[in-house]
């Protein structure tokens, strides 16, 4: 078995304000996730604004350093152990790739768009010119777009749906082990979220890279995940798989959260009466 992804004792600690009125602020708490398995799965991180989430991502991402605690991706720490075993920038890339919440502060206006998926063609996957365009077709077809319509334009001639599916093709280009997608659809009008949805699911199978779904969205993290993990307050407070965290939820913020989530079903149990 494959450890997709393992994180032990992960802490963050932020300090707001200036001694001797420091006061710390756990964004993680003690976070300890375990997912072992020989097929790609999509692991959903679910909670409230403020639960920590966002923060794991970018832990994760190697954005931010964590204040204790490490990370393992594809049975290899890169979080949180410095030294040889650690592996480089271009060698984390081309295992771990994020896809951010905003698709238009993910580009330089100042840049057309398909630079930036040669460059990781380039730089991240080591192809040379014809390697790399063949790349970029490739993964950009994957998301349903062509070559032809995205070369030399800039993010401000996409929408936000069109621009995100960008953001993925770059993101698949190197063939990672994991993609961390954090928020992927906030941004994206709510008419075509489940097209970006229904894209992960296809491309965890063709592209066999796991996904590790950031959101508040209970609703598309049951349609789409084999895990759920339910954070609260920088801890993890409820962790398994997906249709057995949902239909039986063990802790009360679980609950909570399953509570908020409108359904039709109750509507038209109140128009019957």
């Amino acid at each position: 078995m494959t450890t997709i992804l393992k994180t032990e004792g992960l802490r963050k600690v932020y300090h707001l304000g200036n001694f001797p009125r420091n006061i710390p602020v756990h964004a993680l708490n003690d976070v300890n996730l375990n997912i072992e398995s020989d097929e790609p799965v999509i692991i959903s991180v679910v909670g409230e604004s403020g639960s920590g989430k966002t923060t794991l991502a970018k832990v994760i991402l190697r954005l931010v350093e964590p204040t204790s605690g490490k990370v393992t991706v594809q049975d290899r720490v890169v979080v949180g152990e410095r030294g040889k075993g650690k592996p480089e920038k271009t060698e984390f890339l081309s295992t771990v790739q994020p896809i951010f919440q905003n698709p238009f502060e993910a580009f330089s206006r100042y840049r057309t768009v398909d630079s930036y998926l040669y460059e990781t063609a380039t730089r991240v996957k080591k192809l040379n010119k014809l390697g790399a365009i063949d790349a970029v077709e490739e993964a950009l077809a994957s998301v349903g777009l062509e070559y032809k319509d995205v070369r030399g334009k800039y993010p401000n001639q996409f929408s936000g749906g069109e621009l995100q599916r960008v953001s993925i093709a770059r993101a698949l280009i190197p063939r990672p082990g994991i993609i961390v997608a954090d928020e992927p659809v906030s941004m994206i009008d709510a008419s075509r979220r489940m097209i970006i949805i229904n894209l992960f699911l296809s491309l965890k199978q063709e592209y066999r890279t796991s996904i590790l779904y950031i959101t508040h969205d209970l609703a598309t993290a049951y349609y789409i995940s084999d895990y759920i993990a339910v954070m609260n307050h920088g801890s993890i407070v409820e962790f398994g798989k997906a249709r057995q965290v949902l239909s039986d939820p063990q802790h009360a913020y679980t609950r909570l959260l399953l509570d908020s989530i409108p359904t039709t079903k109750k509507k038209w149990e109140r128009e019957k009466e």
